[in-house]
C-alpha cells in the first residue's frame, strides 16, 4: 500500500521542529503566566458585585470578538518599544515585541477568555453556602478558598487551562501581526503551516504539521477530560 506523499517522505525538517517546539513553548508559559490573573478575574466575576463588572468582562471576552489580527495591533501599539507599556519595559532591557515573549503574551491574551469562562462556570458550580459556612466558623476568606473553593473547581481549573493552552498553540493572527514570522525565533506552528502554503510545493510538509497540529489539539482536550473526571472522582470520594 502506497502512502501519500506526505506521511511517505522525510517527517520535518530541522525548521520544523523547531517551530513546533517554540508553540510548545509559548503556550506553556502563555498558560503558566495567565492562570493566575485568570483566577482572581472568574472569582471576581463570579463572586463579586462591584461597578465595573459587565464591563470587565466584556474586555475579558473582547479578544474572542475581535479580529486576531486587530488585538495584535493593538498588543503592537501598547507592548512595542514606542508604546506607552514597551517604552517602559525597552528602558529595563524587557522586549516584548518581534520576540517568543511577546508571542506567549499574545497567545496569553488570545486564550485568556476561554480560561476564565472555564473557571468561572466551576465557580458559579459551587454552592456560596459551603464558603459561608467555613466563614462562620472563623476562617479567613483566604483560607476559605484554598481549603473549599479551590479544591471543589479543581476540574474546571485544568479543563480551562488544557484547553487555553490548545487555543495557544493555534494562534495565528494577532501572533504573526505582533512579533512577525521569524524562523527560529518567532515562526510557531501556525505560522510555519501559513509560510510553506506560500511556497510552491509546500504542501506537503504543511500537511505534515497540520497532522501534529491535530495530534496535540486531540491529545489536550482528551487530556482535559481525563484529568477532570479523574479529579471529580476524587473530591466525590472524599
Amino acid at each position: 500500500m502506497l502512502l501519500p506523499d506526505w506521511l511517505s517522505t522525510d517527517w520535518l525538517s530541522p525548521e520544523e521542529w523547531r517551530a513546533v517546539a517554540l508553540s510548545l513553548r509559548v503556550s506553556f508559559w502563555a498558560v503558566l503566566c495567565s492562570l493566575p490573573l485568570g483566577l482572581f478575574v472568574a472569582y471576581a466575576l463570579a463572586r463579586w458585585r462591584f461597578p465595573g463588572r459587565q464591563l470587565l468582562n466584556g474586555l475579558v471576552h473582547l479578544p474572542l470578538i475581535l479580529p486576531p489580527v486587530v488585538t495584535g495591533y493593538l498588543l503592537l501599539l501598547t507592548f512595542g518599544r514606542k508604546g506607552f507599556v514597551g517604552a517602559w519595559l525597552d528602558q529595563i532591557g524587557v522586549v516584548l515585541a518581534f520576540r517568543w515573549t511577546g508571542a506567549a503574551l499574545a497567545a496569553a491574551v488570545m486564550a485568556f477568555p476561554l480560561m476564565v469562562r472555564a473557571i468561572r462556570l466551576a465557580i458559579e458550580a459551587v454552592d456560596p453556602k459551603l464558603e459561608q459556612a467555613a466563614g462562620t466558623l472563623g476562617a479567613p476568606r483566604v483560607w476559605v478558598f484554598a481549603t473549599v473553593t479551590l479544591p471543589l473547581i479543581l476540574p474546571g481549573i485544568i479543563a480551562g487551562s488544557i484547553l487555553a493552552f490548545a487555543k495557544a498553540m493555534g494562534e495565528f493572527g494577532a501572533t504573526i501581526t505582533f512579533v512577525s514570522n521569524i524562523p527560529g525565533q518567532t515562526q510557531t506552528l501556525p505560522s510555519a503551516i501559513y509560510a510553506l502554503l506560500q511556497v510552491p510545493g509546500g504542501e506537503t510538509q504543511a500537511g505534515r504539521l497540520v497532522l501534529i497540529s491535530i495530534i496535540i489539539a486531540m491529545a489536550a482536550l482528551l487530556l482535559s477530560e481525563w484529568i477532570s473526571r479523574a479529579v471529580a472522582r476524587r473530591i466525590a470520594g472524599l
